[in-house]
């Protein structure tokens, strides 16, 4: 990632914090270069057990051109997928965590490594999501794939 692209991602990310200067100015110097932030206001998170999460991911990246944000966590157990803002409220999905309004997730700083927590695809800054209907879709999929493997 471009030094102008993380910035471009910062901006959009501590755009959610309740105070977003003071969130960039303590992310900047976190040793640890994570921040928590708020979910709700511009994306909700699915999180998925990483052995359907890297699957789905797999499928998604095939179908559409560029999905939304994607973490994973440390040793890559859960995976994070941003959606838009109310999706929380009304997944069904069983086996799918939804982080939405009064949630807060641990975020790393895009462009930076760390020792846990890091973006399987960054944010771009534009505020690019995953369509939370494809994103089923191409859970189904991966799903129907690992079942053909057993």
């Amino acid at each position: 990632m471009s030094a102008a692209g993380a910035k471009k991602a910062v901006d959009w990310l501590v755009s959610a914090a309740p105070d977003p200067d003071a969130c960039r100015w303590e992310w900047e110097r976190n040793p640890l270069g994570v921040a928590l932030l708020p979910a709700g206001l511009l994306w909700d998170v699915l999180i998925l057990d990483g052995m359907l999460g890297y699957p789905t991911l797999d499928v998604l990246t095939r179908v559409v051109r560029r999905p939304g944000p994607v973490l994973s966590d440390f040793g890559e157990a859960r995976m994070g997928f941003f959606v838009p803002p109310g999706t929380a409220t009304r997944w069904l999905g069983t086996g799918v965590r939804a982080a939405g309004r009064g949630t807060w997730i641990v975020v790393p700083y895009p462009g930076r490594v760390t020792g846990g927590v890091r973006w399987l695809v960054p944010p771009d800054g534009t505020g690019t999501l995953t369509d939370p209907g494809v994103l089923e879709l191409a859970m189904h999929e991966a799903a129907a794939s690992l079942a053909g493997e057993s």
